[in-house]
Order: structure tokens, then C-alpha cells, then sequence
């Protein structure tokens, strides 16, 4: 299905009030074109041989924020709405030129143009994502995700991902229950799979649900991981070991009441998708509801935190 482009002139500072209006209240999909996340990337990585120098000279300044839709929306309509939102964010922060350009965008255009730009990749020394498309050798004991992130959050190559599966590779032991919200492409519960875990992955978005499962079955572990569409927690019935949310802050901040519902005593939270300007709101939220900090860790502006309910 062709779909319709709203891509919206802005900055780094205004991109998270953005992209969580049109994800949460249009219901679009969003795409982030930050130059500054080019030069943020570890330089010593194979994959940094593969960005697009054009990237490094452009104006650090300027952030697009493209949103999709189906086409056959009354795209006067949304783009009042975007124009509105863009004015209320203006109150609280700088939102740039603010401007809206809207275009159609043909289906074979959005389906396959991001397979060009990924390529395998080492998250941690001992995991690799691998696109399905390109072979690959593996050595000695890396474990190997295949990864078609297609429409759905999650690649593995941004660093909230990174770090959730450094945290997964510390604190998971083998036979764990983990529950993964907002499980996007469900990279995490594969990682956890492949760990040795048994895992139930959870999203909103029916797009998410059916990539996920397709790269459970391209990875080999259907019996290890179910994908279900279902609104954060709701869905869920078992208790697991570990919880891992790599969403954004201001749902982790909602999170914090919730998450002890569904983890088991002495279960460890990993959460992630939070920005640093976000980081003291959600500590301060975390630590209301209960929650032991047990491990922060950081990578260029975002945040990772590892927790432990202090009441179970």
C-alpha cells in the first residue's frame, strides 16, 4: 500500500515530543533522520565504514521527523493537527523551522529502501545481527540474531538496544522467564531466546506483532518465544524473571506502577528508550514506585537502567 510522508522540520531537542505525538495520539509511524546520530556512532565498528558521508557535512542543527500513514487519510486534517501540536511543544521547547512537507510515498519505495543500509554487526562481543539476506561466518561462540526490522523499532544498531542486551547478558540466567514490552521486532526476546530464556514479547502495534514473529521463526526459536498484540501489560498473565521495556521515558515513568505485576520476587527490570534529559524524571519516578537501581549505564545522550522491586 502506498502511503502518505509528513516529514517535519525540527531539532534534537523537540524529537521525542514529536515522534511519541504522532506514534501514541495519530497513530503513524515514525522515522528520525538526526545527522548527529552519524557522528555519535562508534567509529570503531566495521558497520561505520557503510555511512553515507553526505551525513557528516549536513547541518547538525536540523532533525527531520517523518511520519507515515496510510494513504486515503484527509491529510489537511493531520497536518492541522501536526501544525497544532507543533505550536503547543513550542511553549516548552525549541521545535526549529517547524516546517511540514507532505508527499506520497510508493509502497516498493518503503518496503526495501532501509535493507541497503544494514549491514552485520556485533552488538556485544559475543552477539551478532545479521540481516537474513547476507551470509555470514560465524566464529568461535558469537551467538547470531538475523534481523528484519522491516516496520517495526529495532535493528540493533541504536544504543538504547545495545545496551538492553548488554544488561540481558548479565543479569539473564538460562530457564529465566522474560517478558519483552513493546517488543518491536523483537529483537530483545530473541536475544533472550537465544540466551537460553523463555519469552513472551508484547505490542501495541499489529505491524510490530507480525515482523516479530517472523523473525522468531527466521532465528529458530518459535518454541522459546511467542509474540502477542496487546496494549503493555495487559496481555500478560505469567510472572517472569525479567521485564524488559526499551520504549521511551515518559512510558517507563507510567510503567513503574505496573511492572511489579508481572515479575517475580527478587526479578530484575530492564528498561531503556530514555533520553538523558528524561533520565532524572524517570528516576525520580522509579524510585516513588519502589524500584532498587541496581545498574545505570549510558551511551551518548541515552540510558539504560537495570532495577529490582525493593518490596518483593
Amino acid at each position: 500500500m502506498d502511503c502518505i510522508e509528513f516529514k517535519i522540520e525540527t531539532t534534537t531537542a523537540a524529537v521525542e515530543a514529536i515522534s511519541y505525538f504522532i506514534a501514541d495520539t495519530l497513530e503513524g509511524g515514525v522515522e528520525i533522520c538526526d545527522p548527529k546520530d552519524a557522528i555519535n556512532q562508534d567509529k570503531t565498528q566495521t558497520w561505520y565504514d557503510f555511512i553515507d558521508e553526505s551525513l557528516l557535512d549536513a547541518d547538525m542543527n536540523t532533525v527531520f521527523v517523518k511520519a507515515y500513514f496510510n494513504k486515503g487519510i484527509n491529510i489537511e486534517e493531520y497536518k492541522e493537527k501536526i501544525s497544532a501540536e507543533l505550536e503547543h511543544i513550542k511553549e516548552f521547547l525549541d521545535v526549529g523551522a517547524a516546517q511540514i512537507i507532505v508527499s506520497e510515498i510508493p509502497e516498493e519505495k518503503w518496503a526495501n529502501e532501509w535493507k541497503k543500509y544494514y549491514k552485520t554487526f556485533n552488538i556485544t562481543d559475543k552477539i551478532v545481527i545479521k540481516p537474513s539476506w547476507l551470509a555470514y561466518d560465524v566464529a568461535g561462540d558469537e551467538i547470531v540474531i538475523e534481523m528484519d526490522p522491516g516496520m517495526a523499532f529495532g535493528s540493533g544498531t541504536h544504543e538504547t538496544t545495545s545496551m538492553c542486551v548488554q544488561l540481558l547478558e548479565k543479569y539473564l540466567k538460562k530457564s529465566n522467564r522474560v517478558l519483552d514490552v513493546g517488543t518491536g521486532s523483537g529483537i530483545l526476546g530473541i536475544v533472550a531466546a537465544k540466551l537460553g530464556a523463555s519469552v513472551l514479547g508484547v505490542d501495541i502495534d499489529p505491524m510490530s506483532v507480525k515482523v516479530a514473529i517472523e523473525n522468531v521463526a527466521i532465528n529458530g526459536v518459535a518454541d522459546d518465544m511467542a509474540v502477542v498484540q496487546g496494549d503493555l501489560l495487559e496481555v500478560v498473565a505469567e510472572k517472569a524473571d525479567i521485564v524488559i521495556s526499551n520504549i521511551i521515558a515518559d512510558v517507563i515513568i507510567v510503567l513503574a506502577a505496573q511492572v511489579r505485576q508481572v515479575l517475580k520476587p527478587g526479578g530484575v527490570w530492564i528498561a531503556s528508550g530514555i533520553i538523558d534529559t528524561k533520565k532524572a524524571a524517570v528516576l525520580k519516578a522509579v524510585e516513588k514506585h519502589g524500584w532498587e537501581v541496581v545498574e545505570v549505564t549510558e551511551k551518548n545522550e541515552w540510558v539504560a537502567l537495570a532495577m529490582r522491586d525493593v518490596n518483593a
